[in-house]
């Protein structure tokens, strides 16, 4: 794999900025270093490291796409001022839900898609795909694994974890994302995202602070700390009817320490 060092440059991005076209420049495999310790990874084509989580992430992609499971439909903005290119979004939550005490829910829960017979499929894909990914982050930065596995348990009660890294997951059909920063992830820690495409164009990840931009192909992974950065998603525009981008992503919230 590449070894990338990543170096601070200048730019003038700012959080809720919005994330236009950008090309994206790591397109091989490659691991991410900064002050000469590795913070994460891209993979191109997870296929290639295992093929079981390739075919556990078609899987995923395939049941979130019927109707077997519930979502939310969503209206962010594709990035572009004509209608044309809109596309249809949704998402779809699983695993530990964050208290929310402005809907008056001072408390932690479980998804509501675990209760959906329907969706049993679904859930167990990404479920096995979370060990899977787990198994490649312990094999490729074994220091990250290492770290992360210390962090949740001092942080998140066996009750609200997601796998071993993780509290939970989100899959995000045809978003793009306004430049943020993942402030309510455990500090430290790192998220995972597995992109399905097909027939699309864009949904890559960009990082300003380094000026990297992550080739969101299909069957590509990564791993990256998204509270260290701004970062965003670029537009997503199918190339032909049907076309789409799906991120099947884990990550690790912070917010279940007194939750036992």
């Amino acid at each position: 794999m590449n070894k990338i060092d990543l170096t601070q440059i200048e730019h003038q991005t700012k959080i809720g900025d919005i994330c236009g076209h950008i090309e994206p420049n790591i397109k091989e495999d490659s691991i991410f270093y900064s002050d000469g310790e590795p913070i994460g990874f891209y993979i191109k084509d997870i296929s290639k490291h295992s093929e079981k989580a390739s075919k556990l992430a078609a899987l995923a992609n395939k049941e979130l796409r019927s109707k077997n499971v519930p979502k939310s439909v969503m209206k962010r903005s594709s990035g572009f001022a004509d209608s044309e290119n809109e596309v249809l979004q949704y998402s779809t939550i699983i695993g530990s839900v964050p208290p929310k005490p402005h809907m008056r829910r001072p408390y932690p829960t479980i998804s509501s898609v675990h209760n959906v017979k329907s969706a049993q499929t679904f859930i167990k894909s990404m479920l096995l795909l979370c060990r899977e990914s787990e198994d490649l982050i312990k094999k490729i930065t074994p220091n990250v694994y290492e770290n992360q596995v210390k962090l949740i348990e001092e942080n998140v009660p066996k009750d609200w974890r997601f796998s071993k890294l993780f509290t939970s997951s989100i899959s995000n059909y045809n978003i793009p994302a306004p430049f943020h920063r993942d402030n309510a992830n455990i500090k430290g820690c790192v998220n995972v995202i597995i992109a399905k495409k097909n027939n699309a164009t864009g949904g890559n990840t960009t990082v300003p602070d380094y000026g990297a931009t992550m080739d969101s192909c299909d069957n590509s992974m990564l791993v990256y700390p998204a509270w260290r950065n701004v970062h965003g998603v670029t537009p997503i525009v199918p190339t032909s009817k049907g076309g789409y981008r799906n991120s099947l992503v884990f990550y690790p919230l912070a917010s279940f320490k007194k939750y036992k």
